[in-house]
């Protein structure tokens, strides 16, 4: 698949976040390679002025603008909440990198999120930074159903990636998101992943605009046999699902002594803060 680039000078790489738990996000680039079939950031195209299908492009953010550091001090800044700060771009033009390098001395939380395995190649830079968590989103251990999903690193390359970090002194966090529903296993993916990883965040499938379609479509003809829990959940609006998981994810991890965040309740979280 051929995807269009373009690079776009901006004036700030720092943007105050509506996240529950980071103070400031950056997003080092427009649209993601990895093409995620529910990905909830195809929004973005709104405020673009994109034609292309979400996938198909990435604009590389060039900012001449130092990031200013008084401004991050005892905050958290996420990377990144609408793109993967490490898609396969990254490699050629290093945005990520040079804002990690830019964020080394700061006073603050810096917490990374990605499906690839190249931010291993930042690993020593990684290690220099104070306050440092990295998320691996990872939702199922069938790699036909990733591949149905994403154009990002396998699930084998991902659970190598948090072993690895997690080998090197970085606190690594397992992301189960977004959760299908009777698709994604939680147990059998703590169980092969607990030994090297120190958190677990919980995210369920929430279905929304273009890609409520597509998802309910791929379920129809994949997974016809749950169809009816998902016309339940996406078409009626249930939510007993979810609350059944949750209780049932909260009761494993306490039994288990995990570590934990559940985000199923985002927009409550985003209120309370």
């Amino acid at each position: 698949m051929q995807v269009k680039e373009q690079i776009i000078d901006i004036k700030d790489y720092l943007t105050k976040s509506n996240l529950p738990a980071s103070d400031y996000v950056i997003n080092p680039y427009v649209g993601c390679p990895h093409g995620c079939l529910y990905c909830y950031a195809c929004f973005m195209k709104r405020f673009t002025g994109h034609k292309e299908e979400w996938g198909t492009f990435i604009d590389i953010k060039r900012c001449s603008k130092p990031i200013n550091k008084n401004r991050l001090k005892h905050k958290t800044v996420f990377l990144s909440s609408v793109t993967d700060c490490y898609n396969q771009y990254e490699e050629k033009y290093r945005i990520t990198q040079n804002i990690l390098q830019q964020l080394v001395d700061v006073d603050c939380i810096v917490n990374i999120s990605t499906k690839s395995s190249l931010i291993l190649r930042d690993i020593d830079l990684l290690k220099r930074l104070n306050n440092l968590k990295v998320s691996i989103s990872i939702n199922t251990l069938d790699e036909d159903f990733k591949n149905d999903m994403d154009n990002a690193s396998s699930i084998h390359d991902r659970l190598n990636t948090l072993k690895l970090l997690h080998e090197n002194g970085i606190y690594t966090v397992l992301f189960m998101s977004p959760i299908f529903p009777e698709l994604t296993d939680f147990r059998q993916i703590i169980e092969c992943s607990h030994s090297f990883v120190n958190e677990y965040w919980f995210e369920n499938l929430n279905l929304r605009g273009d890609y409520k379609g597509k998802i309910l479509n791929y379920i129809q003809t994949v997974y016809p046999q749950h169809m009816e829990l998902y016309k339940s959940i996406y078409q009626k609006g249930n939510k007993d699902y979810w609350h059944t998981l949750a209780i049932e994810i909260e009761q494993y991890c306490k039994e288990h002594s995990i570590k934990y965040i559940n985000y199923f309740y985002h927009e409550e979280l985003v209120k309370k803060r």
